[in-house]
């Protein structure tokens, strides 16, 4: 049963309502500041406005997924999810996706990846991975590098901060100062707040909003059964609370901040984890409802909706994508 309102209480109700069905009629894909997208109204709005035949090409994959002419910035882009998610974005449309990892040079992965990207058909031809070298624990080299993109392309729309480390197995009792802080905080936690701040420094400097999304874990959910990784399980966390923050702060900017937390991904790095302790796949995979370890390329349809215009109502939030670790 419904409860029951009072007569000043319900003409608020109706009142409000009405002034969201005004709202909702006169300003279709607004925000609270008015704007719309370039493009115009699409789904329901855009067939009640079409007048034409004309007006009836989709715009779903054409328009709101789309990341045409975008710049983005992705730290750990050497490898793993980090080179998977930047050729995502270069599928997705974005002219040029820079790539920052350790190495001085990047390695055979990264270059022929570089040269697939380049021979996409349909990017408009001018798909771009580039690669610099540089620490993410820098602050200042990583700000001049989202400066020197910024310089050069004349925008920043997407970054996403990939970057990260795990160390082996440490008893949190005897957990040594340095290892916690200069080889696991300092890269997990103080390395995405850095790229975050260069990418979306631009991001402000042109005006033109943009999506941060930070790679955190189910690590900063809970801990890892039979695994002391105090260090790692904190950092995720951290970046889980960084991102939240930053989404409060950075929204009237129309910047948007959101979290993706992968499970257990076999990527180059979690191959060699494994090799060493091959038992672990069958227990990683039995502690998830569809009973396998996930791929890297399952995290690509996330990412690209997180960096476009279709997630354009989603900030400070964190997406699982466990297999449904969580679940349980």
């Amino acid at each position: 049963m419904l409860p029951k309102l009072s007569a000043s209480r319900l003409a608020s109700a109706l009142r409000a309502r009405h002034s969201h069905a005004k709202f909702s009629k006169g300003t279709s894909l607004c925000s609270a500041h008015g704007r719309m997208m370039s493009y115009g109204p699409v789904g329901v709005a855009r067939a009640l406005e079409a007048s034409s035949s004309n007006d009836t090409d989709p715009t779903l994959f054409k328009q709101e997924f789309s990341l045409a002419d975008r710049v983005a910035l992705v730290t750990g882009g050497n490898r793993g999810i980090g080179l998977e998610l930047a050729l995502a974005l270069v599928e997705a449309g974005t002219r040029a996706v820079y790539c920052v990892d350790l190495p001085e040079a990047p390695g055979d992965e990264f270059a022929k990846v570089r040269e697939y990207a380049s021979q996409l058909k349909g990017t408009g031809g001018d798909a771009r991975l580039e690669y610099i070298s540089a620490d993410v624990t820098d602050q200042n080299a990583m700000w001049k590098i989202g400066e020197a993109v910024g310089d050069r392309e004349g925008r920043m729309d997407v970054c996403v901060a990939a970057a990260g480390t795990l160390r082996g197995d440490t008893p949190c009792l005897t957990y040594p100062a340095k290892q916690f802080e200069e080889q696991v905080i300092a890269v997990n936690v103080n390395g995405v707040l850095y790229t975050a701040q260069a990418a979306g420094q631009q991001m402000d400097r042109f005006g033109k909003g943009g999506s941060i999304i930070m790679i955190a874990s189910i690590s900063g959910h809970g801990a890892n059964k039979g695994h002391p990784w105090v260090s790692y399980n904190t950092s995720k966390s951290a970046v889980l609370q960084m991102a939240r923050s930053m989404a409060c702060e950075l929204g009237p900017k129309n910047i948007r901040v959101n979290t993706i937390s992968p499970g257990y991904i076999n990527t180059s790095m979690t191959g060699q984890f494994l090799a060493k302790r091959p038992e672990l796949v069958e227990t990683w995979s039995s502690q998830n409802p569809l009973g396998r370890i996930g791929r890297p390329d399952e995290l690509r349809g996330i990412v690209a909706w997180l960096a476009s215009d279709a997630s354009s109502f989603c900030t400070g939030s964190d997406i699982l994508v466990s297999g449904g670790h969580h679940a349980w």
